[in-house]
């Protein structure tokens, strides 16, 4: 791999402890502070999760009352979706790996991608401490109008959650800005629109949806606060559907931007372990962007149950079945790449086999109740509590764990215990099935979603009896997990590229240093890393 000598930009000499992590514009410590505030919110909304599981593990349990379970459900969806997986995945994974996967010394605005994580940070806080506080709002994480009413919830909590949420929609709407003027601008010499990482191709595309659909969510709730708190007329009780169509709007892309840096994980862990180049990369990349455009033509499946003409019905139904065509052809690929490969089965391969698994059963449940007919039968059923779950944990949180097995070496410098990381595995493949997959019976036995409690002799009761013991053994895995991240700090040094792997950043020291490179790279295929080990090898 050929440099370009640019010199390294005079910086004043970097503030050290605590002042140094406040004050930094370097986008590797912003990504770290991201991931940490990620995870953060991840235990919180786990243990809220918990507690919902904790309280219908029986039927007529009184662990909760039901005032304080709709308040704990409201948090629990908000922390997990607005607070960890967006966070967590363009925050934190696109912060730190995309400008060093392009071959960048930073994002192209340092000081508004600092202000992205502040405002991102303070918007979640606000909710957070608005719920620590009692001021509790409990219309649920999709505040659906007329619930969300000042009628209906009178409260403080409802306000704090709503102008929470704007602040966090501003921050991924900054974040969006800085991210596709880094890629259009500061690409290394050499790489060209095919050359770009299939991660970075999964975050310009995240990017995009992000600046299209989050402005259109901040929107709604600047005006549902003025409805609440100014006496305007946008969301009456007669015009209820706009706010759905205004939300979901945003919230089905939100799952595209949840699922696609994910899959832009998964795209570059799969090659590295089956010691293969990723099979059609082009169509990959083609598909990514497709599901991109696709996923703003999919919204009102979340509301064929709210009065919608059957025309327009039957148009989503189609489209939603449409996407999932390229799904499919990434799903294909990803298979055709381990086919025939010297598959090594190391924690980060396990966990991306793990998403690969349970986002097709996540993903064939969707194509199903996309059929208005079998809709109109499962919907506010947990049938699709299972749906959402297998797609979003099954397919965002095995593929940030994916992520993390793969890339903290890079990051902090040292290895995993691997045995540790089979174990967390184990753990949580065996938890999550055994927590989400007898809710696809519950749904289709009739148990509604939302319900704080239920009567026995419905035959409920053993669903969500298994539900609660395979969530606990969930947060049994992640405390496996957190004794993997305590053992790091006196674990082996990783070495540059302990995975032998095929971008750019394994072609620098490990943690990377703050000007990221030292020399601009000059690329010269898709796989230059690989392309210097083999420049490396006795000829």
């Amino acid at each position: 791999m050929a440099s370009i000598s640019i010199p390294v930009p005079w910086r004043a000499r970097a503030k050290s402890g605590l002042l140094g992590w406040l004050a930094t514009v370097d986008h590797k410590k912003i990504g770290l502070m991201y991931m940490v505030m990620a995870f953060s919110f991840f235990i919180g909304s786990g243990i809220l999760g918990l507690l919902i599981r904790v309280q219908l593990a029986a039927p007529n349990q009184t662990f909760l009352d039901p005032q304080t379970y709709n308040q704990v459900f409201t948090m629990h969806g908000t922390g997990m979706i607005f607070l960890f997986t967006i966070p967590m995945v363009v925050g934190g994974f696109g912060n730190y790996f995309l400008p060093l996967m392009i071959g960048a010394r930073d994002v192209a605005f340092p000081r508004l991608n600092a202000f992205s994580f502040w405002i991102t940070l303070g918007g979640g806080l606000v909710m957070a401490m608005a719920f620590v506080l009692g001021a509790r709002s409990d219309a649920s994480w999709i505040a659906y109008v007329p619930y969300s009413n000042k009628q209906y919830s009178p409260t403080l909590g409802m306000d704090i959650w709503l102008i929470g949420l704007i602040l966090t929609g501003v921050g991924s709407t900054l974040g969006a800005v800085n991210f596709l003027v880094t890629v259009y601008t500061m690409r290394a010499p050499g790489m060209t629109t095919w050359r770009i990482p299939m991660f970075v191709w999964a975050m310009v595309t995240t990017a995009a949806m992000v600046l299209l659909a989050t402005p259109v969510l901040t929107a709604a709730l600047l005006m549902l606060v003025a409805d609440r708190n100014f006496s305007t007329q946008f969301f009456t009780a007669n015009n209820a559907r706009l706010w759905q169509h205004m939300f979901w709007f945003y919230s089905h892309p939100a799952v595209y931007i949840m699922i696609l840096p994910v899959m832009g994980i998964v795209s570059e862990i799969l090659p590295v372990f089956s010691r293969k180049p990723l099979f059609g990369a082009k169509a990959v990349v083609i598909s990514t962007i497709l599901i991109g455009i696709l996923g703003f033509t999919t919204w009102v499946h979340h509301m064929f149950v709210s009065g919608v003409d059957p025309v327009i019905e039957r148009f989503f139904m189609f489209t939603t079945m449409v996407i999932a065509v390229p799904t499919g052809v990434k799903v294909f690929n990803w298979l055709a790449t381990m086919w025939g490969g010297s598959i090594d089965l190391k924690t980060p391969m396990l966990m991306a086999i793990g998403f690969l698994a349970m986002f097709v059963i996540g993903g064939l449940s969707g194509v199903i109740q996309a059929l208005v007919p079998v809709n109109q039968y499962v919907h506010n059923s947990y049938w699709v509590v299972a749906h959402f779950h297998y797609v979003l944990f099954g397919g965002a949180v095995f593929g940030i764990f994916a992520g993390l097995y793969y890339w903290v070496p890079k990051m902090l410098g040292r290895m995993f215990d691997e045995r540790l990381g089979k174990l967390h595995f184990v753990l949580m493949f065996i938890g999550f099935n055994l927590t989400f997959f007898p809710m696809h019976i519950l749904g289709l036995m009739g148990m509604p979603r939302r319900i704080a409690t239920y009567m026995a002799g419905r035959g409920w009761e053993t669903g969500n009896l298994i539900a609660t013991i395979g969530a606990f053994i969930i947060a049994l895995s992640l405390l496996v997990f957190f004794v993997n991240v305590i053992k790091l700090r006196h674990a082996p040094k990783a070495g540059n590229d302990p995975w032998e792997g095929n971008t750019l950043e394994w072609t620098i020291p490990s943690p990377p240093p703050e000007y990221n490179f030292r020399h601009i790279p000059v690329v010269e295929s898709d796989r230059p890393a690989y392309d210097e080990r083999m420049r490396a090898l006795p000829h």
